[in-house]
């Protein structure tokens, strides 16, 4: 038998919730398809099966809080499934073949038989018939399938023989992240008029706009209904439209999302998003706000972090010939790539080739020393609803502007609508921080420890500034970006932070027309 294990979603993560199990025992579970939900202090992410075969025993329920390795549950892998054929009859649960489209299903074999039979072809508990179907054939790589439309119908189809005409079409109980539950009282909704398009009718962010633009404009988007009511289209809706609310919106977030401000960073919320709305009851002079599981983690990684001696440089850079660059080929490039040309990726680029120039910042603080680390990973700062998350661009220093762009906006867009990878976090080796994406000019960065260094970009303004010529000295009107460097001053001084931020502005400063984004 093959074990689960609980990952490590992070670097400081050291344990994890089960939040929800999308297979139950006696599923058939495919390599790399989304087995269950885990929640971490900061992100609520989908963990791919390691194997394929049978999931035969969940050993740690919903809601349990297990550390890092713990084993959380047992897969009969398929070799495994094909020796044992002298218990599939008492198990009821094991096929006897390793093909998941076995032709005769001559025994109630859940997987196989579920593909073409109606839910009552699997006699033992009744409740789990319907989400068995979809199982076999969904792998979209590691954490990859969110949209899991077959089963999302599949869990709605024994509800349309009996619906009735006022019956909401969502389900009360649908799971969401906090962020995607917040959205939902600031509209004033609930759960059950929204249709979720994700994983197990899991409703998503884009499902909540595009049921408030459904209402807005008495139209469906995305396949929400008017007033919330349930409709027999939406109640026995094929895969394939069930699909749909999905599919676009990932090539479409990206698009809009970093192409904001000039300073703006890839799918970055707007300001008064970060901001929570407070209501003082009557008669009250204060309301304790509880802290969400998100903000206890930062709580806790920045209290972590300031145990680290805190050292800053900061430098202007001059970005005219940046800022010519980038609107002389925005057009063009969004035009033939489908997504906005941020300055973030430029950022992200400069300091990838200056890290490896000055290695002992692209390393870790260990108490035995400076853990200097090959690959570069830039951590890139993302705001979202409830607070800030760090996902990482690996190998950044091997990436073209165009790779980093993509990247940039990929996970920005996922960090939006909270479909994570277990690849996304952990790993990173420097963070870039856009703080200046809400027009911030001067902000003092804190370490995202054990690294041991964090650059911000601020918003960029045009000032009056000297430029020498062959005939004087001449004032000018430039656009200026400042740079903020946080250094550990465990692992580096002053000087070697000066040398790195001043590699970076030199890079930034020579961006002209023979740079290219491949």
């Amino acid at each position: 038998m093959a074990k689960v294990t609980m990952p490590q979603l992070g670097e400081s993560v050291a344990e994890g919730t089960i939040g929800k199990w999308l297979k139950k025992p006696g599923d058939t579970v495919e390599k790399y398809e989304a087995l269950v939900e885990v929640i971490t202090d900061k992100v609520n992410a989908e963990v791919p099966s390691p194997f394929a075969g049978i999931l035969k025993e969940i050993l740690v329920e919903e809601g349990a809080t297990v550390p890092n390795n713990a084993e959380i549950a047992i897969i009969e892998t398929a070799d495994e499934g094909a020796g044992a054929t002298d218990e599939p009859a008492a198990a009821g649960t094991g096929p006897t073949t390793t093909s998941p489209g076995s032709d005769a299903a001559p025994t109630p074999a859940p997987a196989p038989a579920a593909e073409t039979a109606a839910p009552d072809d699997k006699p033992v508990p009744a409740a789990a018939a319907a989400p068995a179907a979809p199982s076999a054939p969904i792998a979209n790589g590691p954490a990859g399938s969110d949209e899991r439309p077959e089963r999302a119908a599949a869990s709605a189809a024994p509800a349309a023989p009996t619906a009735v005409a006022d019956e909401l079409p969502g389900n009360a109980d649908a799971r969401m992240t906090p962020a995607v539950r917040r959205l939902l009282r600031e509209h004033g909704l609930t759960a059950a008029q929204i249709v979720g398009s994700g994983g197990g009718g899991r409703i998503t962010r884009e499902d909540v706009t595009n049921y408030v633009e459904t209402q807005r404009t008495g139209q469906s988007v995305g396949g929400q209904s008017l007033d919330g009511a349930g409709s027999p289209a939406a109640a026995t809706a094929a895969p394939a439209s069930a699909a749909a609310p999905s599919a676009p919106a990932p090539a479409a977030a990206p698009a809009t999302a970093p192409s904001a401000a000039p300073p703006a960073s890839g799918g970055r919320p707007a300001a008064p998003s970060a901001v929570p709305s407070v209501s003082f009851p009557d008669g009250t002079d204060e309301v304790l706000i509880p802290m969400t599981q998100m903000r206890k983690g930062i709580a806790a990684q920045m209290t972590k972090a300031l145990q680290a001696p805190h050292a800053y440089v900061q430098m202007e850079v001059d970005v005219t010939r940046l800022v010519a660059f980038r609107e002389k080929s925005k057009r063009d490039y969004q035009a033939r790539e489908g997504i906005g040309l941020s300055f973030v990726p430029f950022v992200v680029k400069a300091s990838a080739e200056a890290l490896k120039r000055h290695p002992t910042f692209n390393a870790h603080w260990t108490e035995g020393g400076v853990l200097a680390k090959r690959r570069v990973n830039i951590g890139v700062a993302v705001a979202v609803d409830e607070g800030l998350i760090v996902p990482v661009i690996r190998d950044a220093d091997q990436l073209s502007i165009h790779g980093l762009n993509a990247a940039i906006a990929d996970v920005a867009a996922r960090a939006k609508a909270g479909k994570f990878k277990l690849d996304d976090f952990g790993g990173g080796t420097f963070t870039v921080d856009n703080t200046g994406y809400l027009g911030t000019n001067l902000v003092m960065p804190i370490l995202n420890v054990p690294e041991v260094g964090i650059v911000t970009m601020e918003a960029i303004t045009k000032r009056p500034v000297v430029v020498s010529t062959p005939d004087g000295d001449v004032i000018a009107i430039r656009p200026v970006m400042n740079m903020v460097l946080g250094v550990d001053h465990r692992a580096n001084d002053g000087a070697g932070g000066a040398a790195l931020l001043r590699d970076i502005k030199a890079w930034l400063e020579s961006v002209g027309p023979e740079t290219s984004i491949y």
